[in-house]
């Protein structure tokens, strides 16, 4: 076979190349990305990692840790800069009001129809705006190796022996804190009464001294829980199993007075460029099977309730992530307080934290 010289060969295979620029490797197309307001290891990475693939995009989690943070970060950008964000239920309302959420429909969230509607209409303005993602409790982990005395109650949290003196970590929340000192003190955690308020701050400045930080306990073997630095820590229900699989002298409780009881919700930002994608991104986490998953990677009872009949019986017997409907009926839900009363709880934590 008679062949041509190269270097025709190659202007040849120069013109085609110009004439026919589709036989050209096609340049990748960017990856969207989606930005998630949400605590730190608040999910399965797994489960990211499979939305991206499926989507073609890129999740870019940005953290807060306390839910004043988020509410200082969505303020100083007038909720903007966030696609999706997790909210606690109380301040859903606050958020709608400011007109920063998207409306959600079954139509954007199929999978809406899995979600036990108890928990969507749990909190004022969380039905026809944000999707539940996870419940739980407020409690005390605390190391059973080191403590003098097992703890059952609040009363010992905010009133301790001497041996735990600098050796306690109170979460920088109010809500949290705050609500639990009145609890120990058999007030309402939401009580705005300036008498039983009082009462509150004297109980919380007398504990100061055994507070080695008001800071949320880190759920690595670093954490200063399971290296034995700090004994006692306020804790949310999931954290408690997790610490505990770090070190298992670690044990949580749910104190004798009660607890809070939490939801939070996933919703869509209304200055989002990629509502489309950030619904998507939340009915993904809402097929059963994902919710199932998510629920026991993160060790937090699911709303989806779907998802519960695919978990096994002993996540679903777990006292610590399911409580008794007696230690429930103790407890109290978020709730939203009036403007005044919530001044002086703010000044008053103010006051004892800083």
């Amino acid at each position: 076979m008679h062949k041509l010289p190269r270097y025709i060969a190659k202007y040849l295979a120069l013109c085609l190349t110009l004439a026919i620029p589709t036989l050209c490797p096609a340049q990748a197309e960017p990856l969207t990305e989606l930005v998630w307001l949400t605590w730190s290891d608040y999910t399965d990475p797994n489960l990211i990692s499979e939305f991206e693939q499926r989507y073609h995009a890129k999740v870019r989690q940005v953290y807060f840790d306390a839910d004043e943070m988020r509410n200082e970060m969505l303020l100083a950008r007038d909720g903007a800069g966030y696609d999706v964000a997790c909210i606690n239920g109380p301040f859903l309302n606050v958020y709608n009001k400011r007109g920063w959420l998207a409306p959600l429909t079954a139509a954007d969230v199929p999978n809406l129809k899995h979600i036990e509607p108890r928990w969507l209409n749990a909190f004022a303005g969380a039905e026809g705006y944000a999707v539940p993602y996870l419940w739980g409790t407020l409690g005390i982990a605390y190391r059973k190796d080191l403590v003098p005395e097992p703890i059952t109650t609040w009363r010992q949290f905010f009133h301790p022996a001497e041996a735990l003196r600098g050796r306690i970590l109170v979460l920088k929340e109010m809500r949290e804190t705050l609500g639990m000192a009145l609890k120990s003190l058999g007030y309402s955690s939401y009580s705005t009464k300036t008498s039983e308020l009082a009462e509150a701050e004297k109980l919380l400045l007398a504990q100061k001294p055994f507070v080695k930080s008001y800071s949320y306990v880190p759920l690595t073997e670093k954490s200063p829980l399971v290296t034995g630095e700090v004994w006692v820590t306020m804790a949310f229900s999931g954290d408690g199993i997790t610490l505990h699989g770090l070190n298992p002298n670690i044990v949580y409780v749910l104190p004798e007075e009660g607890s809070n009881t939490w939801v939070d919700y996933l919703a869509v930002l209304k200055s989002s460029k990629h509502k489309s994608l950030a619904m998507r991104f939340i009915d993904f986490l809402n097929e059963p099977r994902n919710a199932a998953r998510l629920a026991q990677y993160i060790n937090y009872p699911t709303p989806n309730r779907s998802a519960e009949k695919l978990l096994p019986a002993s996540f679903l017997s777990n006292p610590i992530i399911y409580p008794p409907r007696e230690t429930l009926e103790k407890s109290e839900f978020y709730r939203e307080l009036p403007p005044d009363g919530q001044k002086r709880r703010i000044s008053l934590f103010n006051r004892v934290v800083n």
